[in-house]
């Protein structure tokens, strides 16, 4: 995975974070044992996209475009630009967000609204998915790349996200439309949205960090240098930290939250 230096990374965003000061969501799933069984290496992709427990957001958890993944099963998924993509993690995800929707948590939010999307069918390709952590605590969103071309989310934004939320944040990993503008819109949506519903969310709203590899990078470090205001958000506050990965970015200006930057060598090393 390209998670190496992960952890000292968290290290050094936790120091930096500690120092700082709509729609309804779609309605947990009424399940049976039968539909909560664990996931495996040989579970079939399409069965993880289609189990019940997942409702109409289990398909969101692969890409909408088949074309850029192959693989019948989560052991053989495979995802375009990616290498090195670490089954087991896989398995974990899927199986955690499994449980937790068993267990009756909302695992995922729309961020936009049905007359929104019915208007423009691509936001029905969004969302919010939840990996909750310490209830109060601050909030981060985990933006995956894919060249703007799909959301690689398996490999370059869940497994961020469940390990954020393992140390204690409320993380989440957007789900947005492809395009650079339009990955922008969808995550100066998903900030207003957070913060409209942070009381229901149990989210810290202050000192909130943007997370991202790749072309997910460039949209954390655009919407800390340009904020929500300028892709349609409308006025918040600008992250307290933007943490981007193996990206070419060189834009920067002065008033930039603390930025990391950082690129692993040799690249995809897990830790």
């Amino acid at each position: 995975m390209k998670l190496g230096c992960f952890s000292a990374l968290l290290f050094c965003t936790a120091l930096l974070l500690s120092g700082c000061g709509a729609r309804e969501p779609q309605e947990p799933v009424e399940t049976t044992p039968s539909q909560t069984a664990a996931f495996t290496r040989e579970s079939k992709i399409k069965d993880v996209k289609n189990a019940p427990i997942f409702g109409s957001y289990g398909r969101l958890l692969f890409p909408v475009e088949d074309a850029y993944y192959s693989g019948d099963t989560l052991e053989e998924l495979q995802l375009t630009y990616y290498s090195h993509i670490d089954p087991d993690e896989t398995v974990e995800i899927v199986n955690t967000l499994r449980e937790r929707a068993a267990d009756g948590q909302t695992i995922f939010y729309d961020i936009y609204t049905d007359e929104e999307k019915a208007a423009d069918p691509a936001k029905e390709d969004t969302g919010l998915f939840f990996f909750k952590g310490i209830p109060g605590e601050k909030f981060a969103i985990c933006n995956a790349g894919g060249a703007f071309a799909y959301v690689g989310a398996m490999q370059d934004s869940f497994p961020h996200a469940l390990e954020l939320s393992q140390k204690g944040y409320n993380a989440f990993a957007l789900i947005y439309r492809p395009g650079a503008q339009t990955a922008c819109e969808d995550l100066a949506r998903a900030i207003r949205f957070i913060f409209d519903h942070a009381d229901e969310l149990e989210v810290d709203t202050d000192c909130y960090s943007l997370w991202g590899g790749s072309a997910g990078a460039r949209m954390a470090a655009w919407l800390g240098s340009y904020g929500a205001e300028a892709f349609g958000g409308g006025d918040l506050p600008r992250p307290g930290a933007v943490i981007m990965q193996y990206t070419g970015l060189s834009e920067y200006f002065e008033s930039d939250p603390p930025t990391y930057a950082y690129v692993l060598l040799p690249m995809y090393t897990k830790p």
